[in-house]
């Protein structure tokens, strides 16, 4: 990996912010729809089923939207240092 800085043109920059927006609302849906069927799970234990669903079709979408997202970044090379 190199060692040089990486710039971003403005349509470079909207296309990661439209990106990194894309996977914290997926994560923000996700971790809603967990959150309340963890509740209802509480309340009444069949619950459970449909939290244990939601996790299993979930899960593995989040992890797909985030490594697709961490391929995009690598494909842009290595960050700035900070200053």
């Amino acid at each position: 990996m190199s060692n040089e800085s990486v710039t971003f043109t403005s349509e470079e920059w909207m296309d990661f912010r439209q990106r990194y927006s894309t996977v914290k609302h997926s994560l923000n849906n996700a971790l809603a729809v967990f959150m309340a069927l963890a509740e209802l799970a509480q309340r009444n234990p069949e619950n459970f089923e449909k939290l244990a669903k939601s996790v299993c079709t979930r899960g593995p979408e989040i992890a797909a939207l985030i490594q697709e997202f961490t391929v995009y970044l690598d494909s842009k090379g290595p960050p700035a240092p900070l200053r």
